[in-house]
């Protein structure tokens, strides 16, 4: 375990929702460790930590370790219970969670990640921390640490094995292409035009792309976070019933999520070609399948984080996404870079 360099109490819990416990305080947590988990259900990064600190909570809340997560949202439709509500279950979390809505638990631990762990001792103090992906054996050991120190007898498991091939040693991690926003607050719209901020406006896609931009072609209403297939009269006078809107980006990487919202409540579907063709189902994402007529699409049901490309192998393509459904929202693009050595 990293060795503290000052002793510095774990801050208060206070200002968020609970969403599946009592409220609960430091003070009445201290007695045995505490992992405190700063999350978003839309994240990537924190998507890939979740088995880890699930299981941790399994293994090792009966030796008095007590793990809290504190869910900060990205994006504005991630504050609403409904949407944590439904990931919570999805991730199978068993402790508790607490809605930080207005980050006052996250300004209170001078946090800036997604994901963030802050482990404290039975005093209260912390004593480890750790940003991002990675370090789960370490973090682990951490754990196991402070659980000896208030039960020096206690019988604990090998640190569990990788969750994922790309966790375990040998993987190779590339820099890739940065996560993209789409909204307008953020976002780097390569259309020599630029946005058109909060109304609806035709798109016209110049043909020619450069990584690190999105591409927007059609009818798009763009907001500060995201952009949206606009529906009503004027939409359809300006593109047609049935017209369809697109993004495209070209990126490198293995791996494309985009976090998207249904924001009219009922179905959206979006297709997906690469480099001109039609997704193959040996690079498509878990979210993807395949229509009647063989294109690749995804059904976006509620508001989260959506894998759409899996390829083979890493390396540079343009991603084009359509869809003709209003009420489509798109928010950010994330790239994952790992592949199994």
């Amino acid at each position: 375990m990293a060795e503290e360099k000052a002793k510095v109490h774990a801050p208060e819990l206070g200002g968020g929702y609970w969403v599946n416990s009592e409220p609960l305080t430091t003070a009445s947590l201290r007695g045995g460790p505490v992992l405190v988990d700063f999350w978003d259900y839309t994240c990537v990064n924190c998507i890939h930590t979740l088995p880890y600190v699930t299981e941790w909570h399994r293994r090792y809340s009966p030796h008095g370790l007590a793990v809290i997560g504190v869910h900060a949202p990205e994006f504005s439709f991630a504050k609403e219970l409904d949407g944590v509500k439904r990931a919570i279950e999805e991730f199978g979390i068993q402790y508790p969670v607490v809605m930080d809505n207005g980050y006052s638990i996250w300004q209170a631990y001078a946090n800036r990640y997604w994901p963030a762990k802050y482990l404290s001792d039975h005093e209260g103090y912390i004593r480890y921390s750790h940003f991002g992906e990675g370090a789960y054996e370490a973090t682990e050991r951490a754990i196991q640490s402070l659980i000896r120190e208030v039960h020096p007898e206690a019988e604990l498991p090998e640190p569990m094995p990788p969750v994922r091939a790309d966790d375990a040693p040998g993987a190779v991690c590339y820099r890739v292409t940065p996560e993209l926003y789409l909204g307008f607050q953020r976002g780097r719209i390569g259309n020599p035009s630029g946005y058109v901020p909060q109304q609806s406006a035709v798109y016209a896609d110049p043909g020619k792309h450069a990584e690190g931009f999105v591409y927007l072609q059609g009818e798009w209403t763009a907001d500060e976070e995201q952009v949206m297939k606009p529906w009503g009269p004027s939409a359809e006078l300006r593109t047609g019933s049935g017209g369809e809107s697109a993004v495209t980006i070209k990126y490198t990487a293995k791996e494309v999520n985009l976090v998207m919202n249904p924001l009219l409540g009922s179905d959206c579907r979006a297709y997906l070609t690469q480099d001109g063709a039609p997704l193959a189902k040996e690079d498509a994402g878990e979210h993807v399948r395949f229509a009647n007529d063989g294109r690749a699409c995804v059904d976006v049901k509620a508001a989260g984080m959506y894998r759409l490309v899996n390829n083979r192998d890493i390396g540079s393509h343009e991603l084009t996404l359509s869809t003709d459904t209003p009420g489509l929202a798109l928010y950010a693009y994330t790239f994952v870079s790992c592949v199994v050595g």
